[in-house]
Order: C-alpha cells, then structure tokens, then sequence
C-alpha cells in the first residue's frame, strides 16, 4: 500500500470543511493528492531518479453569475480555508458570466458499485530499485541487439476527490505506469517502444525494449524518396495520436456550440468511412480507468462516431446546462477508444502495392481546425512497402493532412487494440496519406 495515501475519510473531512466556510451561493472543492516517480535512462544507464508529493486543491465559487477559480498546493485544513476564501474574494471582482447556469448536481450513478479498478497496489507501492529493475529488462534486450536504449518509466499514485454544496461527493485512487523507450541501432536507425497500464506488473519491459531494438536495426541505412501520397499503414501509436487529434478538434460539446468544431453542420451525418467508430469509455478496463470527471460528474460512455456517423460530444457540465441536459463526465480527460478490426499488420502490409509503414508521428500539431487538419512528421521507424513486402527503411517525412480524409479511406483495420497513453488504438491502412516534404534523416 502506498504509505502517502492520505484515505478517504480524511480527504472528505477537509472537503467538507471547505464547503462549510464558503459564503458563496455554490461552492466545489476538488483535492488531489499522491506521489509520482520517474526513472530516466540514456546510452544504456540509468541517469535520473525522481520522485515528489502533491497535494493540489481547487475551488470554485459561484455568486450568481459571478464564477472564479483558484488553485493551490495545500498542506493543511487553514490552508484550503485560505484557498476559498480567495475564491470568494475573486469572484466579487468578476463580470457576469451570462452562459453560466450552475455547478453539476449529482446523477443517478453517482456511487455505482460496479465500478472497475482504478488503481494497483504494486503500482503504488514501486520502488527505485523495482523501476530499476524493469529499465534493466529494455537495456538487456538493447545490449543482445547491439543498440543503445534511452528512455523512461514513470509512475503515478493518487486519490482524487470533489465535493460541491449541490451534493457531489466522489472519491476514487487511480494509479498509471508508462514505460517509453527508443533505440538508437549502429547505423543510423531508430525504433520505438512504449507500455501502459494501471498495474506496473502489466508492463513487460523485455517485450518493450525488443520491439524498439528489432526496429531501430531494421531501420538502419535509411534511403530518400520523394514526398507524395502514399499508401500508409500506420501502427497503434501512429492511429493514437490520429484519434486523440479527431477528439479533441470536432467533439467537445463547448467548441461545438461555439462554431469550433468541423462538426458542425454536420451531426447526424456520415463523416468517415462506415467501418470507423470512435467512442470515450474511462471505465473500460483495458484503458485508465477513470470513474469520475474533475467536477466529481460519473463518466459515461459516449459514441462519438457511430460507423462513419458523427453521433455524439463530449459535456462537462458548463456546456450541458446551456442545452438543459446532465454532463456526460467530461470535464478533463477523455478516454478515446476506436473499433478494432480483423486484420493483422502483415495482412495490411502484404495487400500494399507501393507505400509506407509508419511506426509513429512526432511533433503533431493543428494545422487547420474546420478541416480537422494536422501537421508533423514520421519517427522512429519508417519503411518502404513495395509488392506487399517491407523492402527498404526511409527517411522521415513531414506530413499534412486532414484527418476527415484519412479516416474516409481507412481500408483495413487491425484487430488488436494497444493502449498509448490514455487511447485504445489499432493499426490501420489508410489508402493515401500525403506528405510534403523530406527530412535529413
């Protein structure tokens, strides 16, 4: 058990302080507290540890139309005092907030039993040495593969809880480990790996650091080709980092209702391809489980995109009021999660005339919001297919692309799902992804 849990009902009594102090019409206190370590590796040692403790808390105070916020580090039941009573004291000094209706109330689900785990003991409780342990698992597959590792592994412990004057109680433990690593191969090639789960003992670090070495050798001697509009397929970190873009540009209720969303328009009809759906589910177990939103809201399952049809958004409570429907758990994170297939990766690479095999992008960025539109480039592993073979390793390419268009030619889709970071995400085949130009390695 991790010795800085501060539990439940120590947690709730300072919650319920910091309501009974507030002058405020409404009031919502929401804590955060836990610890978080991190080992960081290069060149195959071990070159850092760290570790910390917080306790952040944040109150918001609702005086009619008048809403403010404050954040701190808090260490005692006078500081949270202090931490309302300048909520309080900003609040006064606020304009109106004509959209703003009320904090959330609590739903019918507030306190489901059934709820999955959040949180691993092992994961709390890992040490230095066990992280260690787990780096020393990627280097020794590094050093049978003759490449150099570098990377990390963190981990995270914490409980987190929100209370409001409405009747919001909630209060759960969540834990994460993340393992990344890439390796560098003796001839210019690079692979990349990385492992989530809420259980460190989920993570195989053997596994990790094979997958990055095998492709950093594979990868080696990298030749140019001319940027076009290829055939790609784009492993699990590659579709992650495509699904959390598409999210977070088109299916948040408030950018919805304001016009900024390439959604809009057109909800209710056929947006991708009829074999993609994309959904937020925070209490599937394969992802980081997570049963409540930052107002202290139950999360719900929502069906953004419902074979090819824009279904659904994403409400915090803000953006509900202002429709006159209940928050849908949406207030912070989100837990995308796409549709898995039938296909394996050789199916997809073996049914490409001329493309490209993409391990992952880096540096994505938006390029164009109402066409859903990124840029970056390609990393850590790039290959030439050619006859439905991997036949050469490539330089990296920089790439932009609207995601509409990519996700409206997806031909095939992997039947695996692989967790990256906090999005469930299979490979596919898109039938053309366009890049722009070359870069120097």
């Amino acid at each position: 058990m991790n010795s800085h849990w501060m539990g439940e009902d120590r947690i709730r009594a300072m919650l319920e302080t910091a309501l009974a102090v507030s002058p405020a019409d409404q009031t919502e206190v929401g804590f955060s507290v836990g610890s978080w370590a991190l080992t960081r590796f290069a060149n195959s040692y071990i070159h850092q540890n760290m570790a910390g403790y917080k306790v952040n808390a944040r109150v918001r105070v609702v005086f009619g139309k008048k809403v403010a916020t404050t954040y701190a580090s808090v260490g005692s039941d006078d500081d949270l005092k202090s931490l309302v009573h300048r909520a309080v004291e900003m609040a006064k000094h606020q304009d109106d907030n004509p959209d703003f209706v009320s904090l959330p109330e609590p739903s019918d689900i507030q306190s489901a039993p059934q709820l999955p785990k959040s949180y691993s003991d092992a994961t709390a409780a890992c040490s230095a040495q066990q992280r260690a342990h787990l780096v020393r698992a990627v280097i020794s597959e590094s050093d049978r593969l003759s490449t150099s590792a570098a990377g990390s592994l963190a981990t995270w412990a914490f409980e987190h809880a929100v209370a409001n004057s409405l009747g919001i109680r909630s209060y759960y433990r969540t834990t994460a480990a993340r393992l990344i690593t890439v390796a560098t191969g003796p001839d210019g090639g690079f692979g990349y790996a990385s492992a989530t789960s809420i259980d460190i003992e989920g993570i195989d670090a053997s596994a990790v650091g094979r997958e990055a070495s095998e492709t950093a050798l594979a990868s080696s001697n990298p030749i140019e080709i001319e940027p076009d509009e290829y055939e790609c397929v784009l492993s699990p970190y590659a579709t992650a980092a495509i699904i959390e873009h598409f999210v977070h540009m088109g299916f948040w209720a408030r950018a919805f209702q304001e016009g900024r969303s390439f959604i809009c328009g057109r909800m209710g009809e056929g947006i991708v391809a009829q074999n993609i759906s994309i959904w937020d589910d925070a209490l599937d177990p394969q992802t980081l489980v997570t049963p409540y939103d930052a107002e202290g809201v139950s999360k719900q399952r929502v069906n953004m995109v419902d074979n090819g049809v824009a279904k659904g958004l994403l409400y915090d409570s803000y953006a509900a009021h202002r429709e006159g429907r209940k928050s849908t758990g949406h207030s912070g994170s989100i837990n995308p999660i796409m549709n898995p297939g039938d296909a394996t990766l050789n199916d997809m690479i073996a049914s490409t005339e001329r493309g490209l095999l993409v391990t992952r992008f880096h540096y994505t960025n938006v390029a164009h919001l109402m066409s859903a539109s990124i840029t970056g480039m390609t990393r850590d592993g790039t290959f030439l297919i050619e006859d439905g073979k991997i036949t050469r390793p490539v330089k990296n390419m920089r790439f932009t692309q609207s995601l509409i268009e990519a996700l409206s030619n997806v031909e095939m889709i992997g039947r695996e799902l692989k967790l990256v970071d906090s999005t469930l995400a299979p490979a596919i085949k898109v039938r053309k992804w366009r890049f722009v130009s070359s870069t120097e390695f």
